[in-house]
């Protein structure tokens, strides 16, 4: 068995937890992270608050495994995510991801966006064919699951991306600001959206945004700035 496929016993109680982390980017003139510490229990929902440039998306890509610390430690799932490791296994069957801009490939339809994890992941396609149906009709786009990602609204769009980030049933949503190139009333629906399948699924939610009234309906708000979380919001 693989490293990245061994299972083993949890080491952490918490879901989330990162220790220490620290990021850099060009030969560490650039300083995104500087020893960022968080922990975050099964079923919470967590906003992440604080200017752009401070390190929220960052700190999400490192979490799902999207990027590596320079160093700390991040246990998730109750694994400890190795550095250098990209943590595929992770990523398939514990982590979902919905962006700003959501990621989908424009010329494919709804369906063909949301089955691709579920090939990556080796799901059975009628397995993955009837959990697609059920995310749609739960999201409102049963109707639109064969229209091309060109010819949806940006609305619908974000809606997809949600569906392709619970495609695997994980345990960890997290998204960097899902709402941030929608209006007003779409990013209240699509925010409604996703604190309602957080709640049906039983998902842990890790959010960044702008959005100080829908971080403020989280169970809890940290507050992000200079690479840093804030021990005192009011800092």
């Amino acid at each position: 068995m693989s490293e990245n496929n061994q299972r083993v016993a949890p080491i952490s109680p918490a879901i989330i937890e990162a220790t220490e982390l620290w990021k850099s980017y060009e030969d560490d003139t650039i300083r995104v992270l500087q020893g960022v510490s968080l922990h975050v229990d099964q079923g919470e929902t967590v906003a992440l608050c604080g200017p752009s440039g401070c390190g929220k998306s960052t700190l999400l890509h490192l979490i799902g495994g999207l990027d590596s610390p320079d160093r700390g430690r991040i246990v998730v799932g109750g694994r400890e995510l190795v550095s250098g490791n990209r943590a595929l296994d992770l990523l398939r069957h514990e982590v979902g991801f919905v962006f700003q801009l959501h990621n989908l490939l424009p010329d494919l339809t709804l369906a063909e966006n949301c089955l691709i994890p579920t090939v990556a992941a080796g799901t059975k396609r009628a397995v993955a064919e009837a959990r697609l149906h059920d995310l749609a009709a739960r999201t409102g786009l049963g109707h639109r699951l064969h229209t091309r990602i060109q010819k949806l609204s940006g609305g619908e769009r974000q809606r997809t991306a949600i569906c392709r980030a619970l495609m695997n049933s994980p345990r960890i949503l997290l998204a960097d600001e899902p709402t941030g190139s929608l209006d007003e009333r779409t990013a209240s629906s699509v925010f409604e959206l996703l604190i309602g399948m957080a709640a049906s699924e039983g998902l842990t939610l890790l959010m960044a945004t702008h959005d100080r009234a829908l971080a403020a309906r989280c169970d809890r708000t940290l507050e992000m700035r200079d690479g840093k979380i804030l021990s005192n919001p009011a800092e």
